[in-house]
């Protein structure tokens, strides 16, 4: 399991959290807006699907699928704008279902942050390891 980053290293999202958290105020501008559009879920209210594939990414595999690992384009915008090979995404195994499914983990490796979808990338939380 990745730890939580101290909200100095989240960039644009610490900048939004800590308005968030003190009141503060956050410029909407192109590096803010995609920021802006996402959320946050307690790791405690994540799927235990979502365990197992945040254990498979600490441990770097073995993944169930050959897509687990690959580079998300963050092609919907919903991400905070990084450079094309900052975020991996892998698969959170839905129950019953015959193929992936549309869960998903995206991690981002400079300030290791991990968002989870359960959409298939229409919306994100970030997921907070604190609570």
């Amino acid at each position: 399991m990745r730890f939580p980053p101290q909200l100095t290293r989240l960039g644009a999202a610490g900048a939004l959290l800590s308005a968030l958290l003190v009141g503060g105020t956050v410029t909407a501008g192109p590096a803010n807006a995609a920021v802006a559009s996402v959320g946050h879920i307690c790791y405690s209210d994540l799927p235990a699907e979502a365990y197992d594939t945040l254990d498979l990414i600490e441990q770097g595999g073995p993944f169930p699928f050959e897509q687990d690992g690959t580079v998300f384009q963050n092609r919907e915008g919903v991400l905070p704008q990084q450079q094309t090979g900052y975020y991996h995404e892998y698969t959170v195994i839905t129950p019953g279902s015959q193929t992936r499914g549309a869960r998903r983990i995206v991690t981002g490796e400079k300030y290791q942050e991990d968002y989870y979808t359960a959409d298939h990338y229409e919306t994100f939380d970030l997921i907070d390891f604190g609570c």
